[in-house]
């Protein structure tokens, strides 16, 4: 956890401990873990909203139209 010890957290919980105070520490908390939800959620959304978007399932409104014998219409050459 990015190289963080035990020792290390418990100085990084005495010294918000120390600065924001015991009744002031569970606000804090409940906060960052509200952003970290929202943005966690926001992320989600943005990931499917991008793979709808890179799909490569074709819709059937994508489909090339054919002429007759079944070529695409682009690659029908007429003779004259």
């Amino acid at each position: 956890m990015f190289g963080l010890q035990p020792t290390h957290l418990i100085l990084i919980i005495i010294v918000a401990l120390i600065i924001f105070g015991p009744q002031r520490l569970p606000e804090l908390g409940r906060a960052l873990g509200r952003s970290i939800r929202e943005f966690q959620d926001a992320s989600k959304e943005m990931t499917s909203s991008f793979n709808e978007a890179v799909s490569d399932t074709p819709k059937a409104s994508d489909k090339p139209k054919t002429s007759e014998n079944g070529v695409p219409a682009e690659q029908h050459e007429v003779k004259s």
